[in-house]
């Protein structure tokens, strides 16, 4: 390794190290040499990224800066490193999944968001962990094991993108690609102090898979602000003929200021989701006060939740079929290479009647439209991300949440997976911590197709209250 450029890179925001790059300010090579730096010093303590090229990346980072000199137009994310989400096909690079079956894999291909953010100008450092083919908010699996979140290395850093947001948190990368079905992009942005967007579904396309139709499971852009979050965004979005339900709208339309004035915004408060989703008290200690903040920025709060009668049925029983669509195979072919709680999701598939689909379909459709008409009268949702704050990493799930016993791995999402069944975009912004120094964001949740206006939202309240500037303390050797 060479010396260290600067321990400070790793620290600037994702849009500033993008202006500097743009005035050759800082080259290419040395900000990706900076964060390689910071990745040998504080990887071994988090396991946040878990395959590594600093060949590969230093190489592309100079031919960067050669484009550059020549006078070549400068994509949006020229010279920004980024490792990405271990589910990511990467042409050349190992892609795992997080399982053993797949732990010597090397595809031949880049799936498109990969080669989307490259064409962008991102320089691929690696990959970062996930939780065995994304099943579950708690990173670990038998190829790399646990990843730890930098606020406090025994607690978990969330999942599915956990590596993603422990990579940010710790400052390993300036930005983190992430996918979200219940919450895997969401839960580690809140658990890891940094900012989430679940988009409409369509608003990136994603990689044709087992099904194109799909609308739970959306890719996502992730930063340590919101406005490198939208940054990430407008390279991510924009239509792709083989994704049947990607919007037109191109992405550069997120590439504006993020400044809004709220004053007049009407915004819903629903702590527990209509009851079906009650937190712990002191994730609600810790988002109660946010409130006051929002209503100085002149928006008008109310209690209030959209009706969310049979949305825990229908994600359920469509996230069960999508496993068995996607991972049945392996099951059958492959039974004891499958993590328990990935075989009893695909069985629960298994066991779905025409009948159980039918009702899943009817209420999917039902709860849209209701969630148009709540929209109606209200601009923007608040809700808690996480029911429960960063939990022992030794543990696959929380055993309780609000006084109540959880039974599967699933239990205690449904804060962010009842709002995946919604279409509607999702924002996970830093909102606080608790006495004990562990993070907690806060969801700003608005209609479909608002993506932009629930990033400005965030983007005010993070001016206002500057909690993800609050970085973790971790060790150095």
């Amino acid at each position: 390794m060479h010396p260290p450029v600067s321990d400070a890179l790793h620290e600037l925001d994702a849009t500033d190290l993008a202006g500097r790059l743009r005035r050759r300010e800082l080259s290419a090579r040395e900000v990706v040499q900076a964060h390689l730096d910071r990745i040998e010093r504080v990887n071994p303590a988090v396991n946040a990224i878990v395959t590594l090229d600093p060949e590969g990346a230093l190489a592309a980072a100079a031919r960067a800066d050669e484009r550059l000199v020549r006078g070549a137009a400068v994509p949006p994310l020229h010279g920004l490193p980024i490792a990405f989400k271990d589910t990511r096909l990467t042409r050349g690079m190992r892609t795992t999944h997080g399982s053993p079956l797949f732990a010597d894999h090397v595809p031949d291909d880049d799936d498109l968001l990969v080669d989307r953010l490259q064409q962008a100008g991102a320089i691929r450092l690696g990959k970062t962990n996930v939780p065995e083919f994304a099943a579950g908010s708690h990173t670990f699996n038998a190829v790399f094991g646990t990843t730890r979140n930098p606020y406090d290395l025994t607690r978990s850093a969330g999942g599915s993108s956990g590596g993603a947001a422990a990579a940010l948190a710790a400052g390993l990368q300036p930005l983190a690609d992430g996918s979200d079905m219940g919450g895997s992009l969401r839960n580690p942005a809140s658990f890891c102090n940094v900012v989430g967007l679940r988009p409409t579904p369509g608003r990136v396309p994603s990689p044709p898979g087992s099904d194109l139709w799909d609308t739970l499971s959306v890719p996502g852009p992730m930063g340590r602000t919101v406005a490198d979050t939208a940054l990430l965004l407008s390279a991510m979005a924009g239509p792709d003929p083989r994704c049947p339900l990607s919007l037109e709208a191109p992405g550069a339309a997120f590439r504006v200021p993020l400044d809004r004035d709220l004053r007049g915004l009407r915004i819903a408060w629903a702590p527990d989701l209509g009851g079906y989703a009650p937190a712990d008290p002191e994730v609600l200690a810790v988002l109660e006060p946010q409130l006051r903040v929002l209503e100085e920025l002149g928006c008008r709060v109310d209690t209030a939740c959209p009706d969310l009668a049979g949305a825990d049925e229908t994600f359920r029983t469509l996230r069960a079929h999508s496993f068995d669509l996607a991972l049945g195979g392996l099951l059958d072919s492959a039974p004891q290479a499958l993590k328990p709680s990935i075989v009893w999701n695909i069985e629960q598939g298994r066991r779905l009647t025409v009948a159980d689909l039918h009702t899943a379909t009817r209420t999917h459709g039902r709860l849209y439209l209701g969630t148009l008409e709540f929209f109606s009268g209200y601009d923007l949702l608040l809700a808690p991300v996480s029911q429960v704050t960063p939990f022992d990493a030794e543990l696959e799930y929380p055993r309780e949440v609000a006084g109540r016993p959880t039974h599967s791995y699933l239990d205690w999402m449904r804060s962010a997976y009842l709002i995946s069944v919604l279409g509607v975009p999702a924002l996970s912004v830093p909102a606080g911590f608790t006495p004990g120094g562990l993070p907690v964001g806060l969801q700003f949740i608005g209609p479909p197709r608002a993506d932009l206006a629930v990033l400005q939202a965030g983007h005010a309240y993070e001016r206002a209250t500057q909690h993800g500037r609050r970085r973790p303390d971790l060790p150095m050797p």
